[in-house]
């Protein structure tokens, strides 16, 4: 019996115009199962980085090279050898003719297709401009200028919406004036569209090419009625902390929370390890104090950190453990941040602070030790290496017996690449956030201070102590101590540096009124 060979299938996927928030359910279904993914050279790295961070690891990733009927020849060419192939394509897939073109290429073979639309460019970049194109509009992707019929475009009724490569731009604008459009129609030119470093100005057709000095690549060009409500419906950009980029020296593995957080809020973040968090040198306390847990030797377990969570749980997982072995034993946490993760687990903490969330904070609140209410005098204090003594002195004043244990050790990581240290150095960052004094010191000993118009941002007291006796001004600390509360703070310190801004002799570039990722810097 002869075995049938099994013949793969080609899906074409719409990117969108390039934040990967844009992505659809579909297309990262369709890419997850991918074993080859085909794109486009002109899709933005982060966009393509999301893309294949959701595929499998062992995926090919190629480009799209050539005519549409060369592309068709490698879709087909995969899709026969029976894998899974993925046309990565910015925007969506049927709005541009080159892709329609391999569509009907592959369509005319009996190989499986499917097309996954996606948020087209010219939508997506002016929705996240603040510029509606309203239901009657025109949308023209620019391929060839010389085939543009521009009277048309002057004559069609509502809004018209231009794609095209900014080195097109002056003929473009050549074209509509010749055809008639007025010189000072109010224009909107837009790169780098729905990206962290989108930058729109609003202009006259007459200045548009001096309004986009500075942008590259792929614009979307507006003009309507809808370009007069940016001012009102901009949102993208208008963000507190649009265009500042911001250093978060964090452990690897805490500081994606805080980026996503500063994306959320517009920021550029910048992810520089400066601790590495390892187990102890010798397991055995910590082993001793795992022990002491099933077999009732604690009436409370005390975590400071969302390491010491980890590190306990990590210990649990060693010895066959689960959340029942805190069954009769009373959690603290030190913050809001100690306390989810605790509840990741499936245990609620007893007692958080009520007022400021540190150490200090919660030993205000800590009960002392009552031989009548309390069966157990113990309490197990898992923290790093390098932790304060000051939580476990003030217990031990209350009557308690502590078991200040080990759980992990914080080391100082290896320095960064050479110009992230320059730019720590030379301003490059707007700002910088601290959340404990080791990153303080760590980030200060392999990279340097940072520079003095750097907006430096501390968590708590004793981290902005650490950045004091350092020498760093600190410019915002949050009234409570974790890191949503740091962000939000950072982002009303931006809004107020805006507003201050704002009420300045404003310098427009040649008539054009910009807004864009050098927001943060102008306001300091």
């Amino acid at each position: 019996m002869t075995r049938r060979s099994t013949t793969g299938r080609i899906t074409f996927v719409g990117a969108g115009p390039g934040d990967p928030g844009l992505l659809t359910r579909r297309a990262l279904d369709a890419v997850a199962d991918a074993d080859h993914i085909l794109h486009d050279r002109s899709l933005p790295a982060t966009l393509l980085a999301a893309v294949v961070a959701g595929a499998p690891a062992e995926v090919e990733v190629s480009v799209a090279e050539g005519a549409a009927g060369d592309v068709a020849k490698v879709l087909l060419s995969g899709a026969r050898s029976g894998r899974t192939v993925a046309r990565l394509v910015a925007g969506d897939p049927l709005t541009a003719e080159s892709i329609v073109r391999e569509v009907q290429a592959v369509a005319r073979t009996s190989i499986p297709f499917e097309v996954v639309p996606g948020v087209p460019l010219a939508e997506g970049v002016t929705g996240y401009a603040g510029a509606p194109t309203g239901g009657l509009r025109t949308t023209v992707e620019v391929r060839d200028v010389t085939a543009l019929d521009f009277d048309a475009m002057v004559a069609v009724p509502g809004s018209l919406t231009l794609t095209l490569d900014a080195g097109d731009l002056p003929a473009v604008r050549d074209g509509l004036l010749a055809a008639g459009m007025s010189g000072q129609a109010t224009v909107l030119v837009t790169g780098d569209g729905t990206t962290d470093t989108q930058s729109t100005s609003v202009s006259t057709l007459d200045g548009i090419v001096d309004a986009a000095i500075g942008l590259y690549g792929t614009l979307v060009v507006s003009i309507g009625a809808g370009v007069g409500l940016r001012d009102k419906l901009s949102w993208w950009e208008s963000r507190p902390l649009y265009g500042w980029k911001v250093l978060v020296p964090r452990t690897k593995e805490q500081a994606g929370a805080m980026s996503a957080q500063l994306r959320g809020w517009g920021a550029i973040p910048e992810e520089v390890p400066t601790i590495a968090v390892e187990p102890p040198r010798t397991p055995a306390q910590m082993e001793r104090a795992i022990k002491g847990l099933v077999t009732g030797r604690y009436e409370w377990v005390i975590f400071t950190s969302t390491n010491a969570v980890k590190a306990v749980w990590e210990k649990f997982a060693e010895f066959g453990l689960d959340a029942r072995a805190f069954a009769g034993v009373k959690i603290a946490c030190v913050g809001d941040a100690t306390a989810a993760a605790v509840e990741a687990f499936g245990v609620r903490a007893e007692l958080l602070p009520s007022g400021e969330q540190s150490s200090d904070g919660l030993l205000a609140d800590f009960p002392p030790y009552d031989e009548v209410l309390d069966p157990i005098d113990r309490i197990l204090l898992p923290r790093a290496d390098i932790a304060t003594e000051t939580l476990a002195a003030g217990l031990i004043e209350r009557g308690w017996e502590v078991d200040d244990v080990t759980a992990y050790r914080t080391v100082r990581a290896a320095p960064p690449p050479a110009p992230i240290r320059d730019a720590i150095k030379s301003g490059g960052f707007d700002a910088v956030l601290f959340t404990s004094s080791s990153t303080v010191r760590n980030l200060v000993g392999i990279a340097g201070k940072p520079h003095a118009r750097t907006v430096v941002a501390c968590i708590g007291p004793k981290t902005a102590d650490t950045a004091r006796e350092l020498g760093l001004r600190v410019d915002v600390q949050p009234e409570t101590a974790n890191v949503p509360s740091l962000v939000e703070a950072l982002a009303e310190y931006a809004l107020e540096l805006r507003e201050k801004l704002a009420s300045l002799p404003a310098k427009p570039r040649r008539g054009a009124k910009a807004q864009g990722p050098t927001a943060g810097r102008l306001a300091r």
